[in-house]
């Protein structure tokens, strides 16, 4: 646990940042967040690697001395915006995820007032639902989602706007 307090807030994704984030490593099982080589998503013009993708639906998250602590991507859907989130693997573990999607969550409300706020995360990811609960998700669906290693069951988690936790 990181004992003081953090205070995250959301900006604009950089390629600078981009080319961070693909180098990230996490430890299994979280290795399945893993990204290509920033060479390859630029390449490939895929995700964050294409310039106007990342202007409009990604963003980083920074600490309170504007260190890269991850990322979100707020992908707009009818009614809806849903989050991809990723925190740098260092930082995972330490009891700051809620701290760290509250940011997060609260910049999707700033851009989609008015729609749902929502998140997919497997099943088996206990430390994120932990989290995601702590900052006012709650579960409303569970199916199967292709993924780099097959088909795997998913939650989809909703944001409670009246809980006003985020």
């Amino acid at each position: 646990m990181i004992s003081s307090p953090v205070i995250f807030h959301v900006v604009p994704m950089t390629a600078a940042h981009a080319k961070n984030i693909c180098g990230w490593h996490y430890k299994a099982p979280y290795n399945i967040y893993g990204w290509l080589s920033w060479d390859k998503m630029e390449a490939l013009g895929i995700e964050f690697g294409d310039p106007r993708i990342r202007r409009e639906q990604y963003v980083s998250v920074l600490n309170d001395k504007d260190d890269l602590c991850g990322f979100a991507q707020l992908f707009p859907m009818v009614g809806t915006v849903r989050l991809g989130i990723g925190m740098r693997p260092d930082l995972c573990g330490h009891g700051l995820g809620h701290l760290f999607v509250g940011a997060i969550v609260r910049e999707a409300l700033k851009r989609y007032p008015s729609r749902e706020v929502d998140l997919e995360v497997l099943t088996w990811n206990q430390r994120a639902i932990r989290a995601y609960r702590k900052c006012g998700f709650t579960i409303t669906d569970t199916y199967e989602r292709r993924t780099p290693n097959g088909e795997k069951p998913f939650y989809c988690m909703v944001y409670d706007k009246s809980s006003a936790k985020a």
